[in-house]
């Protein structure tokens, strides 16, 4: 590790709902489940614990329910040594929940319920100027409300910090909004939804991401799971291979993505090594259950990294 980068994330914190089982059950139809687990989650905070267990000196900026996920959710942050200062509780309103359903195939589906996610506005932004001034990078999602997005978007354009934008839960968004960004991250469902493109294959994952950069944006890296990723900016269109593993849940691998990611480049590493770096990391992930509890430590990623240069090195 060259140096310690510094995160700060606006976003979302909830707590995950995950239940298990053989198949997704139809339209009207009950089934049993094999498990269930209960552990924290939103976007924003996989992403901080991400960057936290990556190395990273992290700051979260989040707003949690008054109910018994809120103060939970922020001691949780503190206890993963994650700068929580500006996680405030919001009275009168319940914390975000995202219930998951999981297929024995690892596949999941997801219904996010925003709560008081929804009550991160500019103001709190403005109000933690002092921490976002001092980071590396600051990491964003749509989690959070879009006209908080553009307006953290521009302070981090303002400031000339690097600014990453992970657009999930894809939605309708106007692009020339976020000129300014660093790095636009979809995966290929939130790609198709955001440019009506189909993305399907590593060749319409160019196409989409070639699309995107002609709209304004500077760089877009679309995440395309057990086919690494594509990285699309005005120099030219590069695909990041994967990292073969053997996967139990997908669920956070996209957060993980992001949070490695923005660790990676804010210690000096060149896009594509970062990139390739991420690859693995969100693919360690997937070989747990969960989410934040599913990411790996930097000194695990550290030794697989050089166990998977090794084995290159012998091919």
């Amino acid at each position: 590790m060259s140096r310690q980068s510094r995160i700060a994330v606006v976003g979302s914190a909830n707590v995950d709902l995950t239940t298990f089982s053989d198949r997704f059950p139809k339209a009207g139809e009950t089934i049993f489940g094999q498990h269930f687990d209960l552990g924290w989650g939103g976007k924003g905070a996989n992403q901080a614990v991400a960057a936290r267990l990556c190395g990273a000196d992290v700051a979260m900026v989040a707003r949690v329910g008054d109910d018994l996920f809120g103060p939970a959710t922020i001691t949780n942050f503190q206890a993963q040594g994650i700068d929580a200062s500006h996680v405030r509780i919001v009275p009168g309103t319940s914390s975000g929940v995202a219930p998951i359903f999981v297929e024995s195939n690892g596949q999941n589906r997801i219904i996010v319920v925003k709560g008081a996610n929804d009550r991160l506005l500019p103001a709190d932004v403005d109000a933690a100027a002092e921490v976002l001034a001092a980071a590396d990078c600051i990491v964003l999602q749509f989690e959070i409300p879009l006209e908080t997005v553009f307006h953290t978007v521009r302070f981090a354009r303002e400031r000339g910090i690097r600014c990453i934008v992970n657009p999930a839960p894809a939605q309708p968004v106007d692009l020339g909004a976020l000129a300014g960004v660093d790095y636009f991250v979809p995966n290929e469902s939130e790609a198709e939804t955001i440019t009506g493109m189909p993305v399907r294959s590593v060749g319409d994952a160019e196409a989409c991401a070639k699309h995107l950069v002609a709209k304004g944006l500077t760089r877009v890296i679309i995440t395309l799971g057990d086919k690494g990723a594509l990285l699309a900016s005005a120099d030219g269109v590069t695909h990041v291979p994967p990292y073969p593993v053997a996967t139990k849940d997908t669920t956070g691998a996209g957060d993980a993505f992001v949070g490695s990611f923005a660790v990676f480049l804010g210690e000096g590493l060149a896009e594509r090594d970062a990139i390739a770096r991420a690859n693995l990391y969100a693919a360690l992930s997937t070989t747990g259950i969960g989410t934040q509890k599913s990411f790996v430590t930097r000194a695990r990623f550290d030794d697989e990294w050089k166990a998977r240069l090794g084995a290159a090195g012998q091919a």
